[in-house]
């Protein structure tokens, strides 16, 4: 392991209860994001971006139909963005991938005046914020 990669995620692995449905939106936005396509079984597909990679797998062991990110466990995975124009492209571009935004009427600043994200929410109940990098130096939570 490099010095460089010490302490960054290594993977991040979210199951699923609809495999093709989550390759639909995440594929999509992990792509979108810079990430490629990296591993590919009968259960679920990964995406990686240098050291890290995201891992989508099916549950074998369904007790909800949603996700539901108020309870105990993930609540929502935030990604850099590299620009706000980026931020509005792919906000543009998510309900088509099966995401909606969560926050419409406060976009881009769900998070605060200092904060430049869009907060978007996919069919199976997963978040996403993504966060324009820079603006105004504010990446702390909302």
């Amino acid at each position: 392991m490099s010095e460089s990669a010490h302490g960054t995620v290594h993977h991040v692995e979210l199951w699923v209860p609809n495999l093709q449905r989550a390759i639909d939106s995440w594929g999509w936005l992990l792509e979108a994001l810079g990430y490629s396509a990296f591993q590919s079984w009968d259960g679920g597909r990964s995406w990686r971006l240098g050291p890290t990679y995201v891992v989508i797998e099916q549950s074998p062991a369904l007790t909800a139909d949603q996700h539901d990110r108020c309870r105990p466990g993930l609540n929502h995975l935030a990604f850099h963005v590299s620009t706000t124009a980026a931020v509005e492209e792919l906000t543009a571009g998510a309900a088509q991938h099966g995401w909606r935004s969560m926050f419409p009427e406060r976009h881009p600043h769900a998070g605060g005046e200092q904060h430049y994200a869009a907060y978007l929410e996919n069919e199976d109940g997963f978040e996403v914020e993504l966060v324009a990098s820079g603006w105004r130096d504010s990446d702390g939570p909302p």
